[in-house]
């Protein structure tokens, strides 16, 4: 029986230092031994399968959620892009959407995806391109009212070319924000996964326009070689 995810981050708990090598296969590129290996070597890979997450990714939200507290009782919360629902396992307990928390608020949770998502008892998912006409108006429908956060740890697919790759995330990136300035309750928060390149410069000013605060962030659990960062703005002026 899969453990059921308690949205706590448990890093450092009964960690083992194994290291698994992988010889390359006849048939398999070494780009894709060296993935797997990369793969099976990966602490929060592991701490993943060993805590029921469906994705590393779950671990990124949490650490990025301890430090800025965006995630509390009673919230209200919109996961674009929420494939494959790590995410949305970190957030259900903490802003106790399941009402496990007596005493406590309870959130509430909608997580689109253009992709069938596996259900997650406490999180409501709907299958929606956010970017078509109306989507925010069906968004808050759904939620009942306005978000007291929007989340996305979207990217676009890769191409291969770094600068284009880039563009393309930051592009994404600003079609999320400018969704989220027509869901958002004011004093409400933002949070999206960019790559660091040179064109973040037009999104971080017109986040501070919009947001009392902008800061951006490189959770442990983000790969040292990965040039992804995320941006947290928070107090949205509405």
């Amino acid at each position: 029986m899969a453990k059921k995810p308690t949205g706590k981050n448990t890093s450092g708990r009964g960690q083992r230092d194994l290291t698994v090598k992988v010889k390359t296969a006849r048939g398999r590129k070494l780009s894709s031994t060296r993935w797997l290996q990369r793969q099976l070597n990966d602490p929060y890979v592991q701490r993943a399968q060993a805590e029921g997450y469906r994705g590393r990714a779950a671990f990124k939200i949490m650490e990025i959620d301890d430090k800025y507290r965006f995630l509390v009782p009673g919230a209200r919360v919109v996961d674009l892009g929420c494939a494959p629902g790590g995410w949305l396992q970190v957030a259900v307990p903490r802003i106790n959407a399941l009402g496990e928390k007596k005493g406590k608020a309870v959130g509430r949770i909608i997580g689109v995806d253009l992709q069938e998502v596996e259900p997650l008892p406490g999180a409501e998912v709907h299958v929606l391109d956010f970017m078509e006409d109306g989507a925010d108006d069906k968004v808050k429908e759904w939620l009942g009212g306005e978000a007291d956060v929007v989340m996305s740890d979207m990217a676009a697919a890769s191409s291969g070319h770094k600068q284009t790759d880039h563009l393309r995330i930051i592009s994404l990136c600003e079609t999320a924000a400018y969704f989220s300035f027509d869901v958002l309750t004011e004093g409400g928060t933002f949070v999206a996964k960019v790559l660091a390149g040179g064109a973040e410069g037009e999104l971080q000013k017109l986040l501070k326009q919009k947001f009392a605060k902008v800061a951006n962030i490189k959770p442990p659990s983000s790969r040292s070689d990965s040039s992804e960062k995320f941006v947290v703005a928070t107090g949205f002026r509405g």
